[in-house]
């Protein structure tokens, strides 16, 4: 991986996305599709995106029953993108049906505490704790179903890493220092991200509506 920054492209217009890709493409690792993009795109979308020669990060957060997953995953498998995003609250079979559907040359990551969300949220949907206590059980369930890592926020990404040495860890919703937080609530700069043991950073907004993405995502990768 050339750089652990990927930038999150989430509009559902392709016109924009293939423009904020030929701007940054040389400043970031990858670029990050998300539901927006591939709602209104879908697989021609993709497959236009990876024109730029870029790692693709499909992050679909899927979350169904076990079967369902598995046969959307391998719907997936013609695009084989390098990171795709599930739903660790879909529960171990889920989990392991999801990884076992996979290409090969796919990593598998489990979402545990969305990034907006912080611990009032999670009472009001019924998890009680900390969000750090969370994202441990669903680190740990992610890691006995035999994925290849999760998505967590940067607040927590010390505390898995230490208990899952060799995971891969994706932490999004990262601000440059002073950066607006918008709907983030766990937040921390991409460089404290990587010193916590971030594998890859996403960021979406800091860039894209930059008035110059390109000097953004410049200026982001300097601090790494």
């Amino acid at each position: 991986m050339s750089s652990p920054l990927y930038v999150a492209i989430d509009t559902p217009d392709l016109g924009k996305a293939q423009n904020l890709a030929q701007q940054v493409r040389h400043h970031v690792g990858g670029l990050k599709l998300g539901l927006e993009f591939f709602c209104a795109n879908g697989h021609h979308g993709v497959h236009e995106m990876m024109k730029f020669g870029l790692p693709i990060f499909l992050d679909l957060k899927l979350h169904d029953i076990p079967n369902t997953v598995a046969k959307a995953v391998q719907a997936l498998h013609m695009l084989e993108p390098a990171i795709l995003t599930v739903h660790a609250a879909g529960g171990r079979a889920m989990l392991e049906d999801a990884k076992a559907a996979a290409g090969i040359k796919t990593k598998v990551v489990a979402v545990t505490v969305l990034t907006s969300l912080d611990d009032a949220d999670l009472l009001d949907i019924g998890v009680g704790g900390k969000a750090e206590d969370q994202v441990r059980r669903l680190a740990d369930l992610a890691q006995n179903a035999g994925l290849d890592g999760i998505v967590c926020s940067g607040e927590e990404v010390a505390m898995v890493k230490k208990h899952w040495p060799d995971g891969f860890f994706v932490v999004p919703g990262v601000r440059p220092a002073g950066g607006a937080m918008g709907d983030q609530k766990r937040a921390v700069t991409p460089r404290q991200a990587l010193d916590r043991g971030a594998s890859l950073l996403v960021v979406g907004r800091p860039i894209s509506l930059a008035e110059n993405p390109d000097l953004a995502a410049r200026e982001i990768e300097a601090t790494l």
